[in-house]
Parts: C-alpha cells; sequence; structure tokens
C-alpha cells in the first residue's frame, strides 16, 4: 500500500508538471516570463488548497518525495547547465558574499527574535537558518543538532515558505525592472545577488528561469556554494549549542547532551561533480540535451509538490511573531543582501 501512495502522490506531481510545461510554452507564459517552475508551483498551491486536503492520504508520501527526493535529484542534474569556468566567474567574491549573508542574517534573526519579539531560542535558531541558508531544508538540518519539537519546525518552516514563495515573484520582478533602467546591474552580479538571498535551491532555480540564461547560471552556483556551507554551520551550530546546554546544566547535576549527527547537503557535492564532467566536453550533446529535459520534468514535479505542501493556513498557523521575524529577515535579505553584494564586488 506504501508504494501504491508513493506513485499516486508521484503521479500527482508529474501530472501537475505535465500540465506547467505545456502551459509554459503559450503566448500568455511567454509575455509574463512564467517558467514552468512557477506554473507547477501555482498550481500546486491551488491544489493543494482546494482537493489535495481529500486525498493526501493517499498521496502524501509521493509528494514529499518529489519536494524532497526529486528536487535533489533535479539539483543534482542542473549540473549540465554549469561548468568550472562560470564557477570561477562567481569566484571568491561569492563565496565572500555567502558567507557574509549567511552570518549576518543568522545572528540578526536569532537577536531580534529572542531580545525583541522574545521567541524561545529554538524558533529563532530555525527561522535565522531557514532565512539565511536553504529555507526548509536548512530548517529540517539544524532541527537535527537543536532537537526543537514538531510544532516549532512547522512555524519555522511556515514562514520561510512564505516568504521564499513570494521571492521567486518579486526577484524576477526586480530583474525586469534592472532590465528597463538598462542594466544597473549585469547578468552575473545579479544572478550572485539571488542565488546569495533567496530562500529555497528550487525557489532559486524557479526564479532563474524567468530570467536570462547567465543570471540564472550565476544565481545556481552562488546558491549552491551557499548550500554546501550548511555542513560548517550545523557543525558550528552544535558546537555552540553544545556548549550553551552544558552551561545550563552546570551545577544541577546534568549529565552532558548527546551531540546530534551533522547531515551534510551531499546532493550540492554531486551537483559539483556533474558540472565537473559537463565542463570536461566529454559527454556527447544528445545525453547532454536529454539531462536537461529530464531535469526540467524533475525540478517541475519537485516544484509541484511544493505548491501540493504549502497551505494558505500556514499563515495563520505561524503566529504574528515568528511572521514578523521571517518578514524582516526576508526584507534584510533583500536590502541588506544587496548592500553586501556591492560592496564585496566593490572590493574585488
Amino acid at each position: 500500500m506504501n508504494k501504491l501512495n508513493k506513485l499516486a502522490g508521484m503521479g500527482l506531481t508529474a501530472a501537475i508538471a505535465a500540465i506547467a510545461i505545456g502551459l509554459s510554452s503559450s503566448q500568455l507564459a511567454h509575455h509574463t516570463h512564467a517558467s514552468a517552475l512557477t506554473i507547477a508551483l501555482l498550481l500546486g498551491m491551488l491544489v493543494g488548497n482546494t482537493i489535495y486536503p481529500r486525498i493526501a492520504a493517499h498521496t502524501a508520501e509521493g509528494v514529499v518525495f518529489s519536494k524532497k527526493s526529486l528536487l535533489q535529484l533535479g539539483i543534482i542534474l542542473y549540473g549540465f547547465k554549469i561548468t568550472f569556468q562560470q564557477i570561477g566567474q562567481v569566484g571568491w567574491a561569492g563565496m565572500l558574499i555567502d558567507a557574509t549573508v549567511l552570518c549576518s542574517t543568522f545572528f540578526l534573526a536569532y537577536y531580534i527574535g529572542t531580545r525583541f519579539f522574545k521567541l524561545d531560542s529554538k524558533t529563532s535558531i530555525l527561522i535565522g537558518a531557514g532565512s539565511a541558508i536553504c529555507g526548509s531544508s536548512a530548517i529540517l538540518a539544524t532541527e537535527t543538532v537543536v532537537k526543537a519539537d514538531a510544532a516549532k519546525v512547522a512555524v519555522a518552516v511556515s514562514t520561510v515558505v512564505i516568504f521564499g514563495t513570494l521571492a521567486m515573484f518579486i526577484y524576477p520582478m526586480l530583474f525586469q525592472l534592472n532590465h528597463h533602467l538598462g542594466y544597473l546591474v549585469d547578468a552575473q552580479s545579479f544572478g550572485m545577488f539571488t542565488g546569495s538571498t533567496m530562500h529555497d535551491v528550487g525557489q532559486v532555480v524557479a526564479a532563474g528561469m524567468q530570467m536570462d540564461e547567465n543570471t540564472a547560471a550565476s544565481a545556481v552556483i552562488t546558491k549552491m556554494l551557499r548550500v554546501m556551507m550548511l555542513a560548517p554551520f550545523l557543525v558550528c551550530l552544535s558546537m555552540w549549542w553544545d556548549g550553551k546546554k552544558a552551561h545550563a546544566h552546570a551545577g544541577q547535576g546534568g549529565h552532558a547532551p548527546v551531540k546530534a549527527p551533522i547531515t551534510i547537503p551531499w546532493f550540492a557535492l554531486l551537483f559539483i561533480a556533474v558540472a565537473g564532467v559537463n565542463s570536461l566536453n566529454i559527454l556527447p550533446t544528445a545525453v547532454g540535451q536529454f539531462g536537461l529535459t529530464l531535469d526540467t520534468w524533475i525540478l517541475a514535479m519537485a516544484t509541484a509538490g511544493l505548491g501540493l505542501a504549502t497551505h494558505i493556513q500556514a499563515i495563520r498557523q505561524a503566529g504574528i511573531k515568528p511572521l514578523l521575524l521571517a518578514g524582516i529577515m526576508f526584507a534584510y535579505l533583500i536590502f541588506g543582501g544587496a548592500l553586501i553584494n556591492h560592496v564585496v564586488r566593490a572590493m574585488f
């Protein structure tokens, strides 16, 4: 039965993906710069808030598989669009931008969350990690360190999904504005801004699809460098969190807490590996084209799964304080991130 449920859920996301890919070639989609992934997200949200709740019990397993495992596979295959030459163009500037955005966003979220909104440390940490690194994936990975309860995780995921979804529409609008103003920022720089400040990998890909090819490539590379910083972030967080708990246990006769296993984003490393193979120009053109076509389908299914799991009531469930914190961090990522990008690029 579990296998049937998984297949049914994957079938649902595949059906939405097929419709989205078909609609993406329409005149309306071309005029509005709506990619297959954006359409898949909107269709997924429409179905997710109408029909899906009635069939969730029979399809949820496949939907979760699509929005998590297929997303990772899709990102790996996206390496067929990337070369090491492009990664080299992002270079040290991109890494410094990512590191600065990550650290400043996380610490600002923790400070504002605990000091001004009086949120508990775990909720502030989860929202900070989701905003600073890679959305819900970072939240789930961070949960393995801080051991937050399901309610706190759900609240954090809801908030970053809300603002991450908004970013999928705002950033392409900013790109079009940049175009109409005569390219105040070049394609590579705008891509670095996008990849260093948007929440989720899938959202960066979806937004990049609505921009030009060079901007999308720069955005994904910068984002993947940021995702790979998740591993060292978790190591540092684990050390700090264990020290914080040990300090709280001091003088109380408590036992030292057991360290949580560190989650390493292996799919990010495989993405780099595929890009490396693609850089060697040893694969037949047909193989590369097949990989890109398959990647579009897989990413559309993953984005459809994300839409199905995004419910309108998530806003109410999140509560006003976590939502305000996530909103402040969203604004910081846009404006503070733009400033960080400008300063670092000026340095290089």
